[in-house]
């Protein structure tokens, strides 16, 4: 797996392609000089805790044969200064889904996601509280 990186004003916007294509915007926001023409770099490592668990989830419910018909997520995170730096503290994701859809599995999928699969997580779980919840056709299910 290779990044590559190319700076494209005299700022911080930067533009960033995989070795398959495909591009991303990262820039700072302006209350830290940059001119907010893309995310953030801590914002991409939410994006990334989302696509990874949201392409699990979606896997192993549509192995399971369930009719998925809305899948959204929310991802926050909470930052602690750690030195001059600060990295997330604890994450929480909150999983909205909607179809008829059973409720063990849904829940058992997120678990799964966290738990054994997303690599995303896995790799910030030494510094991070990752936090999860499902909302199943407007019902928060239980963890």
């Amino acid at each position: 797996m290779k990044i590559t990186l190319e700076r494209v004003n005299d700022n911080f916007h930067f533009q960033l392609k995989n070795d398959r294509g495909h591009l991303v915007n990262v820039d700072a926001r302006p209350e830290y000089g940059g001119n907010d023409m893309g995310p953030s770099p801590m914002e991409l490592v939410l994006m990334g805790v989302a696509g990874c668990s949201g392409i699990d989830m979606i896997s192993i419910l549509k192995k399971q044969r369930q009719e998925i018909t809305s899948f959204k997520a929310e991802v926050e995170g909470e930052r602690v200064p750690v030195g001059d730096a600060s990295p997330f503290k604890t994450i929480q994701v909150v999983f909205f889904l909607e179809g008829p859809i059973n409720e063990d599995k849904a829940a058992r999928a997120a678990q799964l996601s966290f738990e054994k699969y997303c690599s995303v997580s896995k790799t910030l779980e030494p510094t991070a509280t990752i936090l999860y919840k499902v909302v199943l056709n407007g019902v928060e299910l239980a963890n």
